[in-house]
């Protein structure tokens, strides 16, 4: 049963923890054991909401590596560079720069995972785009690189910030540079609604 515990509600566990059927250890370990078995898939989704994994091939390709030595040794190193990241970008919105240690790290990636650039046409236009054709999960460091080197390199590091009302954070690319959320349909939309149903309590 305890396996289970990650499904229980607020209240089921608390009955639970009061009438010790269970302990908060375990608990603990029940909800730890699910976030590292649904850690591939949500790593996956992050790859293809940020852009990073396109095509239908390369998502086919990346699921048929989930469970593969390879791909757990490339998303223990991505989910450290991940939070290396992290406090680079929080060093850019607040006027500072990222640590020497970062930018070599990045520079050393990108020397051993250059990116490979394409052109592509459409609509009688030509344009340059990255080519992402990998044959193993480390071939995902090049567009992940080449991202992370174009945001350090950002002149506008005032357009870098987190949305008001989550964890992201996002480059503001609007005119005004006035953007609030990382999506006006998800969280932008969100803290309208709550803004309204607040109006709506106070005229009650």
């Amino acid at each position: 049963m305890t396996s289970d515990l990650y499904e229980f509600s607020v209240s089921e566990l608390s009955a639970g923890l009061a009438a010790h059927r269970f302990s908060p250890v375990e608990v603990v370990e029940a909800h730890l054991a699910r976030i590292t078995a649904l850690e591939p898939k949500l790593q996956e989704r992050w790859l293809i909401a940020s852009g990073i994994v396109g095509s239908p091939k390369t998502r086919s390709l990346m699921r048929s590596w989930r469970h593969t030595p390879e791909a757990a040794s490339f998303l223990k190193d991505l989910i450290a560079f991940r939070e290396r990241l992290r406090d680079a970008v929080l060093r850019l919105e607040s006027g500072s720069v990222p640590p020497d240690e970062f930018i070599r790290e990045v520079n050393e990636g990108l020397i051993a995972h250059p990116p490979v650039m394409a052109l592509n046409k459409r609509e009688g236009q030509i344009y340059r785009e990255p080519l992402l054709n990998p044959k193993r999960p480390t071939d995902l460091w090049s567009p992940i690189l080449d991202g992370t080197a174009d945001l350090l390199s950002e002149p506008e590091t005032h357009r870098i910030r987190q949305c008001e009302a989550c964890v992201v954070h996002f480059f503001d690319v609007s005119k005004k540079g006035s953007r609030r959320w990382c999506s006006m349909n998800i969280c932008g939309n969100k803290v309208k609604v709550a803004a309204y149903q607040r109006r709506r309590r106070e005229r009650a």
